[in-house]
């Protein structure tokens, strides 16, 4: 019996481990032992507890209720917490997802007790190394063992910094998502009548990097962008906690009273949204992601992405935190015209990343 165990921690995390976890019930109980543990990185029910109800996750056998403070505090308490897991568990892999402190965590207590590291979504950079993100994903790619390349670009920097040992071009597990769960929110979600919204005929919104919240001048165009916006069409927001109190300090909230402000929406309700949205403003990876496989334009409010086959192939625009360039690109939104590409694979990363790791 092979034991793995899954560190996650945050929302982003949650939809990527549904999508292997699914794998590893259905086709290798026999075979494989998985055993979750929960950072508690993100810890409000509307951001952790129902993304397990929904995507079917098992309960975590293991939560660290770990979130808040500084990033070296944040990440210093997750190390010391997991590498006690590790000693009681003693698995044979240490899976990781992303990009988060959880992940920077997980992969230094594993490499350090020599315990196997396998990250999904490996070899993926924004070369902005102000992002607290890019450093962790660089610090993980370094001491795994086993490197889940979403994209051909990912192994092309991988190898651009001599990695190339364990790297496999597996497709994104994001896609294996968004294919299982597509059909099932257009069917059984009233998300859009609880909203009042038209399909085709809204912006969603989410905001929620470092970059752009806690910088105040950043923050305001991007809050003021919204309020334009929403003078002329419908925009809603789900707004995280951290950029709701900066919000809130700087005046904006009232600013943006045109605006749809709602708290974090659970999974099936986000994708409906995002599937019947006329365009997406984000500063999320994945959100862009989503926005591309369900060919929706998108808007990011960011200088540079990690996900540069989306804006190559037109879906996305980068705008910076630019509050004239958002409302212009935005309005400006359309589909490109031609057959969807997919540099994301076929849909069946998860089984890829489960038999490579069984060897």
């Amino acid at each position: 019996m092979l034991k793995i165990l899954t560190i996650i921690g945050a929302r982003p995390q949650f939809i990527k481990a549904a999508a292997v976890s699914r794998v590893i019930r259905n086709d290798h109980a026999d075979t494989i032992e998985e055993t979750l543990v929960h950072t508690g990185q993100h810890y409000d029910p509307n951001m952790s507890q129902v993304f397990f109800d929904e995507l079917e996750i098992p309960h975590p056998k293991f939560n660290l209720e770990i979130s808040g403070g500084t990033h070296g505090a944040m990440t210093g308490r997750m190390l010391e917490a997991i590498e006690k897991v590790l000693l009681s568990e003693r698995p044979d892999w240490v899976l990781i997802y992303g990009d988060t402190n959880s992940t920077l965590a997980g992969a230094l207590a594993a490499a350090k007790l020599h315990i196997p590291v396998a990250h999904v979504e490996a070899g993926l950079r924004s070369f902005n190394m102000r992002m607290p993100e890019e450093i962790n994903r660089i610090l993980a790619d370094r001491v795994s063992n086993l490197l889940f390349c979403p994209t051909e670009v990912a192994v092309e920097n991988l190898a651009r910094e001599g990695i190339t040992k364990g790297v496999s071009l597996v497709g994104d597990v994001m896609y294996d998502v968004s294919l299982y769960y597509r059909d099932v929110a257009r069917s059984n979600n009233d998300a859009l009548d609880r909203f009042e919204l038209k399909e085709g005929d809204y912006v969603l919104a989410t905001c929620h990097r470092a970059e752009n919240t806690d910088d105040p001048s950043r923050l305001r165009e991007i809050g003021l962008a919204l309020a334009d916006l929403a003078a002329d069409q419908a925009v809603i927001l789900p707004i995280h906690p951290r950029t709701a109190k900066f919000m809130d300090e700087q005046g904006l909230i009232t600013a943006m009273k045109n605006v749809k402000l709602v708290a974090p929406l659970p999974f099936l309700d986000m994708i409906r949204l995002e599937q019947a949205a006329r365009a997406i403003v984000t500063d999320s990876g994945g959100v862009q992601k989503e926005a591309f496989f369900y060919e929706v334009p998108c808007v990011t409010i960011r200088d540079e992405t990690e996900w540069t086959e989306t804006v190559d192939l037109g879906w996305n625009r980068l705008v910076d935190a630019d509050r004239t360039k958002i409302v212009t690109a935005v309005r400006g939104a359309c589909r490109p015209s031609g057959a969807q590409a997919r540099p994301y694979g076929d849909g069946s990363a998860s089984k890829a990343i489960i038999e490579r790791m069984l060897g």
